[in-house]
């Protein structure tokens, strides 16, 4: 990857969070975070209170990509078939045709996730995990790129299903959008008081084609030997935190390692830094932690654990410009 390449799509992610900015009162960092999560072909699981602008956001970014999007509002009696899709009965034809679920869209906003029955959360599992579906036997494709946004309410704990530990760890990235500062939340209320005008929306700012293309750019950025390691031993060191039952699997870590290299796109660099990681690290392995029983008596947060970590790890020293030539 060149200079130009980086350059290029660095240029189409910063237009991608200015236009959903432009629709959105959201954090810039956070949303930067969520993009990461796509650019990395990764899904991300969003919890917060009501009210935060989650589906607002999913949908501006879906737009702003140019890429189809559907909204999965989980309930208790949601159904597997009700996501997937099922065979139903054409009377003209005398035949079964498969009529796609909701499923089948670029950018599926999964809606408080956590209030639908097990079986129904894992039937996103293959989905998330192979870009397919397989109903009655039959596999089928899902559009590429597919990107899930999931989320869950927090405080709602009533008629909700916890997600198995299996399908926390298929979302490379865990996050919220959080409350707006003061300036933000004013202008909430002006959009809202001026009805004349009409509300921002977000625009389309790529392709299809050209959003594939973005998620394929991480795959040439450079990672030096040492980052490499530093990213393993951060990993590592979450299994032997004493606050910690089950740490980060092989597959966090690799999760981690996707993320930095996204993030250094999105950041106009065809290598990653040590701060990279730093900046990925709570969001893609915080979630996948397991605390002991001791640690949540004691109301350890997850991602206090994970900010400890990486103030004890060494961070390597890093030769920029010998990591920007190797990138080319």
């Amino acid at each position: 990857m060149t200079d130009t390449d980086v350059r290029a799509v660095a240029e189409r992610t910063g237009r991608i969070l200015d236009e959903v900015s432009g629709a959105v009162i959201i954090d810039r960092s956070t949303l930067e975070t969520i993009l990461t999560g796509f650019v990395a072909r990764g899904h991300v699981l969003l919890e917060d209170v009501p009210g935060t602008g989650k589906t607002l956001t999913a949908n501006s970014l879906a737009t702003a990509l140019g890429l189809s999007f559907s909204r999965i509002q989980f309930t208790p009696d949601l159904l597997p078939a009700d996501v997937t899709g099922t065979h139903v009965f054409n009377e003209r034809e005398r035949e079964f045709e498969f009529q796609p679920g909701p499923i089948f869209s670029n950018v599926v906003l999964a809606d408080e996730i956590n209030r639908a029955s097990p079986k129904t959360q894992s039937a996103l599992l293959e989905a998330m995990a192979e870009g397919q579906v397989t109903v009655d036997g039959e596999t089928r494709k899902l559009p590429d790129p597919f990107f899930v946004i999931a989320t869950q309410n927090p405080v709602e704990q009533e008629g909700t299903f916890p997600l198995p530990e299996a399908q926390k760890d298929r979302f490379m990235v865990k996050t919220r959008l959080g409350y707006p500062d003061a300036e933000g939340e004013l202008e909430i209320i002006n959009r809202r008081a001026d009805r004349t005008s009409r509300t921002p929306e977000a625009s389309p700012v790529c392709t299809e084609s050209e959003a594939a293309a973005i998620q394929h750019a991480p795959e040439a950025v450079h990672v030096e030997p040492d980052v490499r390691q530093y990213i393993t031993d951060v990993a590592r060191a979450t299994r032997a935190d004493s606050r910690v039952r089950t740490g980060v699997s092989p597959r966090g870590t690799q999760r981690l390692f996707e993320a930095a290299r996204a993030r250094a796109v999105v950041d106009g660099r065809d290598y990653v830094t040590p701060e990279d990681v730093k900046a990925v690290a709570p969001p893609v392995l915080a979630h996948r932690l397991v605390l002991t029983a001791d640690a949540r008596v004691g109301e350890v947060e997850k991602r206090d654990v994970v900010a400890d970590i990486l103030g004890q790890v060494e961070v390597p020293t890093v030769d920029y410009e010998a990591s920007a030539a190797a990138g080319r």
